[in-house]
């Protein structure tokens, strides 16, 4: 049984989890992933497939797709602390993309910069007991 300071750090990892995924969906992925599935499946325009392209990415529809899925799927599983860190590796690489892309233009990249460094805190940090990779791991 962990000790106060023990049960402290896993609720502040919970919320911390919680709130940047929770965020990150609510505020970018779902409405990537709205355009994205419009894109592939109906064939709208979708000028975030631009964007990327501008970066420099072969096949920029592929990776904006992928981009979407780590910012709605992944970000779901990160606040579910599903497969944490693997995930969390998979939207910090989609935020260092972000974060460069913002720095190479408008310097707005304080949002990007915050939700890296939440994706690498959980790249190498447990997501804590009150996650599913925490309950899943107990049963064990």
């Amino acid at each position: 049984m962990p000790d106060a300071r023990g049960t402290l750090t896993d609720v502040g990892l919970l919320v911390i989890r919680l709130s940047a995924g929770l965020m990150l969906v609510g505020f970018h992925g779902w409405e990537k992933l709205m355009a994205a599935i419009g894109y592939v499946f109906q064939g709208h325009m979708w000028r975030f497939v631009n964007g990327v392209a501008s970066l420099g990415f072969p096949l920029p529809g592929f990776f904006a797709v992928c981009a979407a899925l780590a910012e709605s799927v992944g970000a779901l599983l990160l606040a579910a602390g599903l497969f944490t860190r693997y995930v969390a590796a998979i939207v910090a690489f989609n935020f260092v993309v972000a974060t460069y892309r913002h720095l190479s233009t408008d310097m707005r990249f304080e949002l990007a910069g915050l939700y890296l460094a939440v994706a690498l805190l959980f790249v190498f940090a447990p997501p804590g007991r009150f996650s599913l990779d925490g309950l899943l791991r107990g049963r064990k």
